[in-house]
């Protein structure tokens, strides 16, 4: 690879605020009457998949837009909607919604166009809407609630740089998404004004980064995440996947995407070319609510999977939006058809302003007693708590031991039966001290 950071391709410039006039694109407004479409135009069939939800709302709204273009990542990208005056032209906002735009938000609005199609117009309740859209619930900092929850700051030895276990590193390499997701962990550094259309500042990050790992033999694993790195070009992935793999130690690399969720078209060939240079390349897709497997989607997941990547999903835990079994289930059902494998179920993270989103960290081990036994082994992710102040993951299970009686061990199953399990190899006791049992029961 011989481009130069400078040469590589930058993105359009974020929104400061989520106020501005300014319509992207060819949007027409809510003036065309429900029901009432444009003139079908015969048009070549789309590179991608365009599913007939999509399809309306483009004709409805963006009815100067081809099939060919609306399928193009840099148009769907260009031409996200970045303040509440466009999305009002496309949702009736409710008063929590409007009150959003009341200050500067600590979080910038973006959705792409495809993404907003998916909404449900008229209902301030729909899950996907509620994951985009901001309300002013946002501005409120609740007990708990920090910017930086996970003290991912103090592990970063270098920027963009995140060294908190052992043999794998989190390496920052943008700063953009393609959609801010409400409850975003990193919302206090991501999509801001002052990085706004600067990948090329971004990226100068990037060789002390790769300095780092190169003086640290003990990394045998990266996760490029951001920001989402598919928001770069394929001559920027090209470069940063180069320079790691290059590098003697490091055995996997892994990238954090949400770009098949919300800007399916970004999985083309010739990304798929880059990517599969570099393998064991493995990705790891956020993806929240059944939803969101659209007919778009799933074809961006089988592009993947067909080019030998190992998918895997990371969900977080959402009230009112996938906090029961039913919605949980038919989504890890859905990934697993669509050959993503469940992976994390994470409790949300408590950023500023998140309150809303965040249910009682039980809810999520009662999730898991739902699934586990009821489905499929492989439709079970596994339920973590990332320990504010930087502890790290911690899986939460339900109490399937029962402890000790005699020399059996007791066990509880899925329907709530009592087992024992003859195991004369009992642990031993505790001695008592902070963080343990107290003496005389047994340590786990």
């Amino acid at each position: 690879m011989t481009s130069s950071l400078a040469e590589l391709e930058q993105p359009p410039l974020e929104p400061p605020s989520l106020f501005g006039n300014t319509v992207s694109g060819t949007l027409h407004d809510l003036s065309i009457p429900i029901g009432v479409m444009p003139p079908l135009v015969r048009e070549s069939a789309p590179a991608f998949a365009v599913s007939e939800r999509s399809e309306a709302f483009r004709r409805r709204f963006y009815p100067d837009t081809n099939l060919k273009t609306w399928c193009d990542w840099h148009w769907q990208y260009a031409n996200r909607i970045t303040s509440l005056d466009q999305l009002g032209r496309m949702l009736r906002l409710s008063p929590e919604e409007l009150a959003a735009g009341t200050g500067l938000a600590a979080l910038p609005l973006a959705i792409t166009p495809y993404f907003a199609a998916q909404f449900n117009p008229d209902d301030p309740a729909d899950p996907l809407r509620r994951t985009m859209v901001p309300t002013v619930a946002e501005r409120t900092l609740n007990p708990g609630e920090s910017a930086d929850p996970l003290g991912e700051d103090g592990h970063s030895p270098v920027p963009g740089l995140v060294h908190r276990y052992p043999d794998r590193v989190l390496f920052l390499a943008t700063d953009t998404c393609a959609a801010y997701c409400r409850y975003c962990t990193r919302s206090r550094c991501v999509g801001k004004p002052h990085t706004a259309g600067t990948a090329g500042a971004t990226r100068k990050r990037w060789p002390a980064a790769i300095e780092y790992i190169k003086n640290h033999p003990e990394v045998r694993d990266v996760l490029i995440s951001g920001g989402d790195p598919l928001t770069m070009s394929d001559a920027a992935l090209d470069h940063l996947l180069s320079r790691l793999r290059s590098i003697p130690h490091v055995e996997i690399i892994r990238i954090g995407s949400k770009a098949p969720i919300v800007m399916p078209q970004r999985v083309t060939p010739s990304l798929l070319r880059v990517l599969r240079r570099y393998h064991p390349l493995l990705m790891s897709i956020h993806c929240t609510h059944p939803d969101e497997l659209t007919p778009e989607s799933t074809e961006a997941l089988r592009r993947l999977a067909d080019a030998g990547i190992p998918l895997g999903s990371q969900t977080v835990l959402l009230k009112g939006i996938n906090d029961n079994v039913a919605d949980m289930k038919s989504l890890l059902h859905g990934l697993l058809k669509s050959r993503v494998r469940p992976y994390y179920l994470y409790h949300c993270d408590p950023v500023q302003g998140t309150a809303h989103f965040r249910t009682p960290i039980f809810k999520g081990v009662d999730i898991i007693r739902g699934l586990r036994g009821h489905t499929s082994g492989y439709a079970v992710p596994t339920y973590v708590v990332d320990a504010p102040g930087g502890g790290g993951k911690i899986p939460l299970m339900p109490d399937y031991v029962q402890g000790y009686d005699g020399e059996d061990l007791v066990l509880r199953n899925y329907e709530g039966g009592l087992y024992r399990s003859y195991d004369p190899a009992a642990p031993a006791v505790c001695e008592p001290h902070a963080g343990t049992a107290q003496g005389g029961e047994p340590c786990w």
